[in-house]
C-alpha cells in the first residue's frame, strides 16, 4: 500500500534543509501544540464533574482516564498522524486544502465536496471564537487557588490578557513567535513532570491503559456516558492544527514533536491528576493546580496563561490563513491583508478578521465568564470539522492513493464512527452553548454560499452582455482608433470576453494606446505555483496581447510582481508609462430572477464591504483608472 508524491518536491527535506529538523520541531511545538497542549487544564476536570458524583469515584476516575488515553491514541495518532497528515496538496494541509485536493481527484468535481470544505472552513471559523475564550480563561481561574479572595477579578483580567492579545496581531508576530517554542517546550516539561510526581500517588491509574476500563465504564454509566464524551473530546481539541500547520514545518517535524514530548507528557499528565484525585477526592474542583506544591502555583498560573496565549495566537493566525485561502479560491469576498514580515509572506494581519473573532470572543466571556460554562460551548464545530476530514480523506484514499475500496473502508468507518460519537456526544451540549459555534458557521456558510452564488449570477449577466475578445480585436485591426503612447492593461475575470473597461474606454475617450493587454488572474488548485508556469502569454497583433496570470491559493496575487516574470516573455514596457483599467460595478438587486431579495442585498452588502482590487492586487495607485457601470441580478 503505497502514499504517491503529491507535491513536486517534498517539503520536509526542504524545511530540514532550510531549518534543521530539532528547529522546526521546537517551533512546531509553539505553533501547531498550543491548543491541544492546554486541554490538560480543563478536560480531565470538566470530565469528572460530567459524571456527576454518580458510581464508584475510582471506577469513574479510571474509566475516564482510559477514554482520555484512547481517544488521543486513535483520534491524533492514528487519524492524524498516521493518515491525514499524509493527504497534503503539495505540501499544505487544512480543510479546504483536502476539500481542493479532493474535489480535483473527481472527474466532474461533485458539489458535495465543495459543501464539506465550505462547511469545514466554516465550523473552524466558528472553532476559533471559543478557543482564546476557553483557553485564557482556565489558565486565569488558577487565581482561585492560589488566592481564592481575588476570584472576582477573573474576568477582568480574562479581557484584559485578551485584549492586548488582539491588539498586539496588527504589529506581527515574528518576534513574539521565537520564545513560543521554548515557553511550549518548557509547558510540556513541566505536564510531564507534574503528572509523574503524582502518579506514585496510585499506581492503579496506569491500568487506565486497558481499553476495557473505558468500555466498561461506557456500559455501565448510559446515563451519563454522553455528557462525559463530550468532556472527554476537550482532551483532543486542537488535533486539526495539525493538519492546518502541515504547510509551515512539514509532516516529520510535526510527528517527532507529537511522539517524543506531546504525546508521553500529555498522558503521563492525565494519570498525575488522576491519581492526584485518587487520593485527594476533595481537590477534584481544580485537580491542575491542585496537584502543584504552594510554592509553584503562581509560576504555573503564570506559565499557563502563557500557554493559553500561544494557544489563543495560533488559532488567530489560523483563521487569517483559512479566510486568505477562501478569499482565493472565491469563497469570500476580497478583504484587506496586511503582511507584518518582509520574508515570511505567511505572517498576515487582516483587520477585518482580527475585530470579528475580538468582538465575538469578548462576548464569550462576558456571556458565560467561567471555563466549565465555555466547555459547553466547545467541540461541536471541532468534531464536525473532524468528521468533514474523515469523509474527504476517504475519497483521496480512493482517488489518489489508489487504495481498494474494502481496505479504504475499513480504516475510516471505524474513524467515522468514533467522529461521530464524539459528534453525537457534543450535540447533547447544543442548549447549553454549543449554538454558540453552531450559529457561527452557519452564518459564515451563509455569507460563503452567497458570494459563491452572486459571482455566479454576476458573471452570467455580464456574460449575456459581454463581446466576444477575438470580434473586438478584428474589428479594432480593421478600423483602428486614434492611439496614444503607452500601454494599457485591461483587468478581466472572463479569459474569452472583451473586458468591460475596455469597451467603457473606447465609448468615452475614443482613443487606444499603443499596446494593449488583457490580463486575466488565475486561482490554481495548488497552494503555490512556480514562477515558470505562472504567466501564459499570446499575442494577437502588435497592439493586442491576452496576459494570464496564475496563483496559488496560499500565494498573495501582486500583479505588478508578476509582471517582471512576464518581461523575460518578450513583452516590453514601462509601468511608468502603463495605466490599469478596472471596472468597478454598481450592483443592483432584482425581484425577478437569482437568488432570493434578502439574499441579493446580503450579496451586495459583501461586495460593497470588499476590498478593492487596487489593494488587493498591489497594483501602484497613480496608474489605476476605474470605470463604473451598473448591473442587475
Amino acid at each position: 500500500m503505497s502514499y504517491p508524491q503529491l507535491r513536486s518536491q517534498d517539503p520536509e527535506i526542504e524545511h530540514e534543509t532550510r531549518s534543521g529538523l530539532p528547529g522546526l520541531v521546537l517551533a512546531a511545538l509553539g505553533v501547531v501544540y498550543g491548543d491541544i497542549g492546554t486541554s490538560p487544564l480543563y478536560a480531565f476536570r470538566e470530565a469528572l464533574h460530567a459524571t456527576m458524583g454518580s458510581g464508584s469515584h475510582r471506577e469513574n476516575v479510571l474509566g475516564i482516564l482510559s477514554l482520555i488515553v484512547w481517544a488521543l491514541t486513535i483520534v491524533v495518532t492514528v487519524k492524524y498522524v498516521s493518515f491525514v497528515l499524509k493527504a497534503d496538496n503539495r505540501g499544505e494541509g487544512g480543510t479546504l486544502s483536502l476539500m481542493t485536493l479532493a474535489r480535483e481527484s473527481l472527474s466532474n468535481r461533485p458539489a458535495w465536496v465543495l459543501v464539506f470544505g465550505v462547511a469545514g472552513a466554516s465550523l473552524f471559523l466558528g472553532d476559533a471564537i471559543i478557543t482564546p475564550a476557553i483557553s485564557v480563561l482556565s489558565a486565569v481561574e488558577g487565581i482561585q487557588v492560589v488566592a481564592p479572595a481575588l476570584s472576582a477579578w477573573i474576568v477582568p483580567i480574562t479581557l484584559a490578557i485578551i485584549a492586548v492579545l488582539f491588539f498586539v496581531q496588527r504589529f506581527g508576530t515574528g518576534g513574539v513567535a521565537s520564545v513560543f517554542g521554548p515557553v511550549m517546550a518548557l509547558w510540556f516539561v513541566v505536564l510531564g513532570v507534574s503528572g509523574t510526581v503524582h502518579i506514585v500517588d496510585d499506581l492503579d491509574v496506569l491500568w487506565a491503559v486497558n481499553p476495557l476500563h473505558a468500555l466498561r465504564y461506557a456500559s455501565s454509566n448510559v446515563g451519563t456516558t454522553i455528557t462525559v464524551l463530550g468532556a472527554v473530546f476537550l482532551a483532543v481539541t486542537g488535533a486539526e492544527a495539525l493538519y492546518v500547520d502541515l504547510g509551515h514545518f512539514g509532516r516529520r517535524p510535526i510527528v517527532t514533536a507529537w511522539f517524543v514530548l506531546v504525546f508521553p507528557c500529555l498522558l503521563l499528565n492525565y494519570f498525575g491528576q488522576g491519581a492526584f484525585v485518587l487520593a485527594n477526592p476533595e481537590m477534584a474542583a481544580h485537580p491542575f493546580f491542585g496537584m502543584h506544591p504552594d510554592w509553584a502555583k503562581i509560576p504555573i498560573v503564570c506559565l499557563a496563561t502563557a500557554a493559553t496565549v500561544i494557544a489563543s495566537q495560533a488559532v488567530i493566525s489560523g483563521a487569517y490563513s483559512l479566510v486568505r485561502q477562501a478569499m482565493h479560491l472565491n469563497l469570500l469576498p476580497r478583504l484587506q491583508i496586511l503582511h507584518t514580515s518582509e520574508t515570511h509572506s505567511g505572517q498576515i494581519f487582516m483587520p477585518q478578521v482580527n475585530s470579528f473573532l475580538f468582538i465575538f470572543v469578548v462576548a464569550l466571556v462576558l456571556q458565560f465568564r467561567n471555563s466549565s460554562g465555555l466547555s459547553a460551548a466547545y467541540g461541536i464545530a471541532v468534531t464536525g470539522e473532524m468528521l468533514i476530514t474523515s469523509v474527504l480523506l476517504y475519497v483521496v484514499m480512493r482517488r489518489i492513493w489508489n487504495w481498494k475500496t474494502i481496505i479504504a473502508t475499513a480504516v475510516v468507518l471505524p474513524l467515522v464512527i468514533i467522529d461521530a460519537g464524539f459528534l453525537a456526544a457534543n450535540v447533547a451540549k447544543f442548549a447549553d452553548g454549543g449554538w454558540v459555534p453552531v450559529a457561527v458557521a452557519c452564518t459564515m456558510g451563509l455569507i460563503m454560499q452567497t458570494w459563491m452564488s452572486g459571482r455566479r449570477l454576476l458573471a452570467a449577466r455580464t456574460k449575456m452582455d459581454e463581446i466576444p475578445l477575438a470580434a473586438i480585436v478584428d474589428k479594432l485591426a480593421q478600423k483602428q482608433p486614434p492611439t496614444v503612447p503607452g500601454t494599457a492593461i485591461f483587468l478581466t475575470s472572463d479569459i474569452e470576453g472583451a473586458p468591460t473597461a475596455l469597451l467603457h474606454s473606447l465609448k468615452h475617450y475614443k482613443v487606444l494606446h499603443e499596446h494593449n493587454v488583457i490580463l486575466s488572474v488565475v486561482t490554481a488548485a495548488t497552494p503555490f505555483v512556480p514562477d515558470d508556469e505562472k504567466i501564459f502569454l499570446e499575442s494577437f497583433n502588435p497592439r493586442f496581447s491576452r496576459l494570464i496570470i496564475t496563483f496559488g491559493y496560499m500565494e498573495t496575487p501582486n500583479i505588478p510582481r508578476a509582471l517582471v516574470l512576464v518581461r523575460k516573455l518578450g513583452l516590453k514596457f514601462d509601468i511608468m508609462s502603463t495605466s490599469f483599467f478596472l471596472s468597478r460595478r454598481t450592483i443592483l438587486p432584482s425581484k425577478r430572477r437569482g437568488m432570493p431579495f434578502w439574499q441579493d442585498r446580503l450579496f451586495i452588502a459583501l461586495a460593497q464591504n470588499a476590498g478593492n482590487a487596487t489593494d488587493y492586487f498591489g497594483l501602484p495607485t497613480g496608474r489605476v483608472v476605474e470605470l463604473g457601470l451598473q448591473t442587475t441580478i
